[in-house]
């Protein structure tokens, strides 16, 4: 492999710009380790371990051969300091600290058997009379190689948020009380974090392994195959003949591209070179040509059926399939995408944009037929994981074997169409590419694996010291009872780690502190906040740092391809992307969104469409622009429509409350009057070494009648202040099922009003408002052409 190609492959992540250029030596050997670390990933991806009974790896020792093909890739391709031009020297200390850091990690692997036996106990070997903590040190100096690893990748940011969290298990005891703990030792901290399966090497990097790295890998073959061009080239025989075409071709191109390589930078520099000149040729501003790009690639990370790494570790994190988080992404994804396509064809008509010359549009057939082969492997993927349910691992493995096929009948095919071609050199050529795609999957999930080894820190500092237990009473001190607000500090946290975190870290970071406590508090004021709503919606903010000012990475990257000025280009940006950014606010609260509760197709279909309707009339507020400019009223009414078909109950509930409370002393005694199937919530307080913690249980009336704390099996007494203990529960009752334990306090009961109008009938109100506004809109777009 030439040192061009291997200097080609930039990583997707957010520090591109520190590699180093390598001669062509370098190169070759760095392409040989990327080529292998990617062959051993196939191998256990394959069912060939276990059919031929040799070679099989269970899950730690699979993430240490990984972390360490990682570390020693870094170490390779990333300096100390930023290089100086020309300069492509490998220092020897760089070479000495890659294979040291590797030998770390292949520790694990290779000792994993004595370390099980001892249980955390680490080995100490005499020495001259002295007993040496080799495991200690060997732990130690992994953990520090790591954080070298993870600055020289990633940047400073990540470092030091890992250092915070080090030392905050250290030194517990001399925190705040809020967040104090007992302190863990030096010790124990080593042999928690890098010798154990819980924290570095815990569920991240397992999903690193497991799935992430084929799909990166996948995403690399397929550029190599030259999807990327061919998906731009589809774009514009398919939008760029309309107004604003070349904005749509972006959009629609970087959502194809985006959903695959799972970065906004990448996707930024892919498209955006052929994109970005050709929007601003047809007369849009560079600006704005910049910022419809970074919005279209940022997300591009939220478009199933892959939506990068962080995917696949909100399935591992909440517990599901990936099939459901995919089948949650989809609605938000789709509307997202659609009012992205309504932007720019706003702003086309503000700026009386036209589509390209027909001259310049590629035949729409012959594009799609000249690239079909692209789309067969993509096919199978998707068929693979959303039809069969196969696992992504497994899915992806099939389908990258049918691209290799794919990329070597490509060249046997034009070796045979040219005069002069030999079929055996189209082979090669075949081979070669495929090699190369190999060794630019591997750089590329360099990056990632340091990323997500390096939040793996943070991961076991919060499981090991109680911090997200810790947590909830800090964002209660800070946030009260304001589920609104504690969403809000949530957003911006993301948004500022985003500064230096790559996407996938930076979701690790906040689900692991702050997922579970959105989940305890939003329990206590009487919301139940879906699990998977949560987790995507840390993911959400931690994709759109990315065109977040200040430091918006992939604003800079679209500002240097179209030259204009970067913070303003991520201030449009972000502009752009305000209607992503109030869509977690929506799922979370109205999990139809999520097709949470959608039981059927037509429900699905409804969703979607007032889903759809509610997010262009807020583009349109935002963009102050419909048919023509809006009036302030007209913008008023827009924002009310968008609030009404998002989240009627928001709108109901203070008119027609869903639930009353009624007399708990009656509840207590003989029971409140109910009919089947009618919902009634128990407020609970429960005791604990971090203070109160406030739950809500909702139960359903199985019958009509009375429904008494003794039906749910729950036996309540008054304490000495007043206040209803629980002192029994019937062994597998209602109550006790749903969670309830011994000494909890009950509160209060609140009943649902069954008679009450039901929110969805606003969507009248919303739809009749609307139908005004478009009259208004048409009207005065007539007379301005007349």
């Amino acid at each position: 492999m030439t040192s061009q190609a291997i200097n080609s492959g930039a990583p997707p992540g957010e520090m591109e710009y520190r590699s180093r250029h390598l001669s062509p030596l370098v190169a070759r050997c760095i392409f040989a380790i990327a080529v292998t670390w990617t062959l051993f990933q196939m191998w256990i991806a394959s069912p060939l371990p276990f059919m031929i009974g040799w070679g099989v790896l269970i899950d730690v020792p699979k993430r240490g051969i990984h972390l360490a093909f990682a570390l020693l890739l870094c170490f390779l391709l990333f300096p100390a300091t930023r290089p100086k031009k020309n300069k492509n020297t490998l220092p020897w200390y760089d070479i000495l600290l890659g294979l040291g850091a590797a030998s770390c990690a292949l520790y694990l692997p290779l000792a994993y058997r004595g370390l099980v036996d001892r249980q955390g106990v680490l080995l100490e070997v005499p020495l001259f009379g002295m007993s040496v903590p080799v495991e200690f040190m060997i732990g130690a100096a992994g953990v520090l190689l790591l954080l070298e690893a993870t600055r020289r990748a990633i940047g400073l940011p990540l470092v030091a948020v890992g250092g915070v969290f080090l030392l905050y298990s250290v030194f517990g005891q001399v925190m705040p009380d809020l967040i104090s703990h007992k302190g863990v030792s030096i010790e124990r901290l080593v042999g928690y974090q890098w010798l154990g399966g819980e924290a570095i090497f815990g569920i991240p990097i397992d999903v690193s392994v497991s799935f992430v790295f084929l799909f990166v890998l996948f995403g690399a073959l397929l550029e190599k195959a030259g999807a990327g061009r061919y998906f731009l080239d589809l774009a514009f025989a398919m939008v760029g003949r309309y107004r604003g075409g070349p904005a749509k071709a972006a959009i629609l191109a970087s959502g194809m591209t985006g959903s695959i390589s799972g970065s906004s930078i990448a996707n930024v520099v892919t498209t955006g070179t052929f994109t970005i000149p050709i929007m601003t040729r047809m007369g849009m501003p560079a600006t704005k040509a910049g910022a419809i790009e970074v919005a279209a690639s940022t997300n591009g990370q939220i478009m199933p059926p892959i939506m990068g790494a962080a995917a696949f570790i909100i399935a591992e994190f909440v517990g599901v399939p990936y099939f459901e988080v995919v089948k949650a992404a989809i609605i938000p994804a789709l509307i997202s995408y659609i009012a992205l396509f309504y932007i720019s064809h706003l702003e086309a008509m503000k700026l009386g944009l036209r589509g390209l010359p027909k001259s310049d549009i590629p035949h729409l057939a012959r594009t799609f037929m000249s690239g079909l082969h692209f789309l067969v492997p993509i096919a199978v993927l998707i068929y693979l994981l959303l039809v069969k349910r196969w696992s992504p691992g497994s899915a992806v493995f099939y389908s990258i074997l049918l691209l290799m096929l794919i990329i070597c009948v490509q060249h046997l095919v034009r070796a045979f169409r040219h005069p002069e071609g030999k079929m055996m050199d189209g082979l090669l050529m075949g081979v070669g590419d495929i090699l190369t795609g190999m060794a630019n999957g591997a750089r590329n999930m360099a990056t990632i694996g340091i990323a997500v080894a390096a939040a793996g820190i943070i991961v076991g500092a919060v499981s090991s010291t109680g911090l997200n237990n810790a947590m909830i009473g800090v964002i209660e001190a800070i946030a009260g009872s304001n589920v609104y607000l504690l969403l809000i500090l949530t957003a911006f946290l993301c948004l500022l780690l985003g500064i230096g975190l790559p996407t996938t870290a930076n979701y690790l970071v906040v689900a692991s502190l702050l997922a579970g406590v959105v989940i305890e508090l939003g329990n206590a004021a009487g919301l139940m906040l879906p699990l998977i709503g949560v987790h995507l919606f840390v993911f959400y903010f931690g994709l759109l740092a990315d065109d977040t000012p200040p430091v918006c990475l992939a604003a800079f990257a679209a500002s240097a391809i179209s030259r204009a000025d970067p913070l303003r280009t991520g201030c449009q940006a972000f502009g752009y992307d305000i209607r992503t950014a109030i869509l977690p606010f929506v799922f979370i609260f109205n999990p139809e969104l999520l097709l949470i509760g959608v039981d059927n197709v037509w429900h699905g279909a409804a969703v979607f469409t007032t889903s759809l309707i509610a997010i262009l009339c807020f583009s349109s507020a935002t963009q102050n622009w419909m048919f023509v400019r809006n009036r302030w009223y007209e913008t008023i009414g827009l924002l009310f429509v968008t609030l009404a078909l998002f989240r009627p109950d928001a709108l109901m509930n203070p008119v027609f409350p869903e639930f009353t409370k009624s007399d708990f002393d009656v509840f207590v005694s003989r029971g409140v009057e109910v009919t089947q199937g009618q919902k009634f919530r128990l407020h609970i307080t429960r005791e604990t070494d971090y203070g109160d913690r406030y739950k809500l249980f909702v139960f359903e009336s199985e019958t009509a009648g009375s429904s008494s704390a003794k039906a749910l099996g729950i036996t309540l007494n008054k304490n000495q202040v007043g206040r209803w203990q629980v002192n029994n529960l019937t062994f597998m009752g209602r109550a006790e099922q749903a969670g309830i334990d011994f000494g909890d306090y009950v509160s209060a009961i609140d009943i649902e009003e069954i008679d009450r109008l039901h929110p969805k009938w606003i969507y009248l109100v919303a739809l009749a408002m609307l139908l005004v506004i478009v009259s208004g809109q048409l009207r005065r777009r007539g007379e301005r052409l007349s």
